[in-house]
């Protein structure tokens, strides 16, 4: 047998070197290519081929990842498992690449590993630095630390856009939309200069913002002012169904004090003087801002006049004598007698409850007014509900139809409107399931959380046919994990403000809002926008025994309570159900709210004329405080009962249509703003930072001068390395001290706070001139920095007497208040710094004057 001959290489384009290849895989190849020319024919997969010499080329691709060739003639013809017997000389051993592959393996890992450290030391100093202060910024973090935090999810983007043209023309709205691909669906509040656009090509969720280009050409039309992609917001109801056990209380407040049940503190814990009603219509209500004194027998001034039955005094007792001469018609409705939220004095009477009875014993029923449900749907068609629709206060935002009607599914998720609209306005007397408060009122539903809730969804909501709507009623906000700090954007601002301004003829709308169920988390309801605005009466839970429910939080913006549910051994709110059923387990602040809403309409029947801010005044001086436990009740400036769970303390019906049928309107608000210079401070880890701000409360200023308080707001701008370690306080004049943020153990945010406004209603009545402080803890293991500190006081700055408004009374110049140490403050800034002159020129002339004696 002759000697095999072997494919010769006679050149290499690039002089490397090669191996014997046994046969090739069908693995994909690199692009280096070598030219060789051989001067034998080749055996290949057992065909031959003849490649003469010089004449004949071809193409062997090197696979770097397997070490195999792969080898096409001319022609292109593929050779596969291609035997290449190369000379000796040539061969490379096989030892010898694995070893330099190893070595290039060991190399790569070494980068990959000091790249790999090299990027996390960046992240870790960029997040230490990192303080990203936007609102959309703090609204968007939903899970890193959830309501945000620990890794932040990607937002959610639809495929709308709110655009603001100025002049808010419909026709330029059109023709805008149409240039840029998309479909107006008309204005977002009825009106405003806001329109709702959606494009006609993108999907209705995407995790990537529209390319800017877009933006950019839309922003350089001429009528455009603003606009901004809709983005998916978290939104939650406010329900729960049973607490964990049956003992679970509220941890929100850690004080001895609570857990024994504390009662509020007795009304001669300070010496505050006797202010005077006027009479009015042969009947009075007593003022919510008489107490003892401590030096007296606590008996009134000759000048008041206790007009029977309607006397009520600083405590808030209901009058049980005149409860008892009531004449009431026991309704036949089924659940009735489970309904002891309304009526439970008839057999406790050392008991609370929200006295409807008597408003409807005085005739008050709600009887021409109007609330609508905001919330996932209105069963209209259930028998207790049906009499008193009205489909002009409904609407499907969700689906963008007339019809408010919910989704049903197995689990009825969507059964939490109906429930709360049945609190409110379900029938009497008609044998089925519950009465409602203002079981004349008509209701309606606005159905919106079934779907993506955008701030155009939410705006949309809250000024549906606000001319028609008097109350609105919401039982849902931002997760209430202990994490999230969230609030209305750019839309449902503008909708609060118009509804306020504009809604009901121009006295304004009434917004009630469930304060929220973060409490086992140790949530602060003052991080939800919603219920920490001045625009809305925010309303916390009470359990049947008068405690803080498990779920309840506590913060300085609520205004005062309403029953609900608590451990599983006390009840729950009975209410209409999906499916023209009923239930006897609605509860939170989901159920709170309604019960407010209705109490509501029954006072606007009282006086159609009140306004948005007349109604909080009502709540404030009727609330009674008496058989809720809290540890946190104390007395404020003025003398009135508040705490951070309970606000003002329990609605009390009767008492609030009687000082409605005499109340007197309260002047146009006023707003003073005063800035702290130079707010650029450390708060050194473990340590507090006291700052003072003096104010004049904007005396110099006709417009903006605020004597007597309502509603105050810190505006904070704030870093810290765990937004969670941060506590803040604020003290008043006249020594009330609020919690405007507790610690939120879950809040492990870096975000911090940009512009968060921070709002308590404990100063209400409360003089606002003096020296107001500013305290913030930092609990935390790191250093956090105050950027910012802004107070804004607002009030009136005219006294508001125990019937409202009394422009020709004395009370309405009544000058000094006293505070908690006694001492007197001047309401005006002017007349406190005479007093202080004269004293200086006394004191610098007291010598000259002793001298002159001696000498003669």
């Amino acid at each position: 047998m002759g000697k095999k001959k072997e494919c010769r290489i006679l050149k290499s384009f690039e002089n490397n070197d090669f191996k014997n290849i046994n046969y090739l895989n069908n693995s994909d190849f690199s692009s280096k290519r070598i030219f060789v020319t051989s001067e034998f024919p080749c055996s290949l997969n057992g065909q031959s081929i003849s490649l003469d010499k010089n004449k004949t080329t071809t193409d062997i691709l090197f696979n770097r990842l397997s070490n195999s060739f792969k080898v096409s003639s001319q022609n292109d013809q593929k050779f596969n498992n291609l035997k290449i017997n190369s000379p000796s000389s040539l061969i490379r051993s096989q030892k010898e690449i694995q070893k330099r592959n190893k070595q290039i393996y060991a190399r790569w890992r070494r980068s990959t590993l000091n790249l790999t450290f090299l990027l996390f030391i960046f992240l870790f100093i960029f997040q230490q630095h990192s303080f990203c202060l936007g609102e959309d910024n703090i609204l968007r973090e939903e899970s890193v630390n959830s309501q945000q935090q620990t890794f932040v999810p990607k937002r959610v983007y639809t495929n709308q856009w709110a655009v603001k043209i100025a002049g808010g023309h419909q026709e330029q709205a059109d023709e805008l939309a149409s240039k840029y691909g998309f479909r107006n669906l008309g204005p977002v509040i009825p009106g405003g200069e806001f329109f709702l656009f959606e494009s006609r090509t993108l999907g209705k969720r995407s995790l990537r913002k529209v390319r800017r280009h877009l933006h950019s050409s839309i922003r350089r039309e001429e009528n455009v002012v603003w606009l901004e992609q809709q983005v998916v917001k978290k939104r939650v109801k406010r329900d729960f169904l049973a607490p964990l056990s049956p003992h679970q209380s509220n941890q929100n407040i850690h004080s001895p004090s609570l857990l024994r049940g504390r009662r509020p503190p007795g009304i001669s814990s300070v010496n505050i003087p006797i202010l005077k009603p006027i009479i009015a219509d042969g009947s009075v209500i007593q003022h919510a801002d008489y107490v003892e004194n401590n030096g007296g027998n606590g008996e009134m001034e000759e000048d008041y006049f206790m007009a029977g039955d309607d006397f009520l005094d600083m405590n808030r007792v209901q009058d049980r004598a005149y409860y008892a001469r009531m004449k009431f018609s026991v309704p036949n409705d089924p659940f009735w007698k489970d309904m002891w939220y309304l009526h439970r004095r008839d057999d406790q009477p050392d008991e609370m409850d929200h006295n409807v009875k008597e408003a409807w014993a005085l005739g008050y029923t709600g009887r021409g007014v109007v609330i609508t449900i905001l919330d996932d749907g209105l069963e209209r068609t259930h028998h207790d509900l049906a009499a008193n629709y009205d489909p002009d206060a409904s609407y499907d935002v969700n689906d963008r139809d007339e019809d408010p009607m919910p989704r049903y599914d197995y689990a009825d998720e969507n059964r939490h409107g109906t429930r709360c609209a049945g609190e409110v306005a379900a029938v009497f007397n008609n044998s089925l399931c519950v009465v409602g408060i203002a079981f004349n009122a008509k209701i309606g539903g606005i159905r919106m959380l079934d779907g993506d809730v955008t701030d155009a969804v939410e705006a949309t909501s809250l000024s549906h046919n606000s001319q028609h709507i008097d109350i609105y009623s919401a039982s849902w906000g931002p997760d209430d994990d202990g994490r999230t700090v969230d609030g209305p954007a750019t839309l449902t601002k503008n909708a609060f403000e118009r509804g306020i301004t504009e809604g009901r003829q121009g006295k304004g709308s009434i917004f009630i809002w469930a304060s929220g169920n973060g409490g086992k988390d140790a949530d602060s309801c003052n991080c939800d926008g919603y219920t920490n605005s001045i625009h809305t009466l925010s309303i916390s839970s009470a359990t049947e025994r008068g405690n803080i429910p498990w779920y309840s939080e506590a913060c300085s913006s609520t205004l005062a309570t309403a029953y609900s549910s608590g451990a599983s051994g006390e009840r729950m709110i009975v209410t209409t159900d999906l499916r023209d059923s009923c239930t006897k387990t609605h509860t939170g602040t989901s159920a709170s709210a309604p019960l407010a809403a209705g109490i509501a309409a029954l006072t606007l029947e009282a006086n159609q004329n009140l306004g948005w801010r007349d109604l909080q005044h009502i709540v404030v001086r009727t609330a009674k405080p008496v058989n809720l436990r809290a540890g946190d009740w104390r007395l404020n400036g003025i003398g009135r009962n508040v705490s951070h769970s309970f606000g003002y303390g329990l609605l009390d019906a009767g008492a609030m249509v009687r000082l409605a049928k005499v109340w007197r309107n309260v002047p146009k608000s006023k707003k003073c703003r005063a800035i702290y210079p130079n707010p650029y401070k450390t708060i050194p880890r473990g340590n507090r930072l006291h700052l003072q701000l003096y104010t004049d409360v904007c005396a110099d200023k006709r417009d903006n001068h605020v004597k007597y308080l309502e509603h105050v707001q810190a505006i904070v701008t704030l870093s810290a390395p765990k937004r969670g370690d941060i506590q803040i306080y604020l003290t008043s004049p006249r020594g009330t001290r609020s919690t405007l943020l507790a610690k939120r153990q879950r809040d492990t945010s870096r975000t911090g706070f940009k512009d968060w406004a921070f709002m308590t209603t404990h100063n209400w009545g409360e003089s606002a001139y003096g020296t107001w402080s500013l305290e913030i803890d930092n609990d935390g293991l790191d250093d956090a920095e105050l950027l910012k500190w802004e107070l804004v006081l607002y009030g009136t700055d005219v006294f508001i007497g125990p019937t409202g408004f009394e422009p020709s009374s004395a009370l309405s110049e009544r000058s000094v208040q006293t505070s908690h140490n006694g001492d007197s403050f001047a309401d005006s800034g002017v007349e406190q710094r005479s007093i202080r002159w004269i004293l200086v020129l006394i004191a610098s002339l007291l010598p000259l004057l002793i001298g002159l004696l001696v000498l003669f």
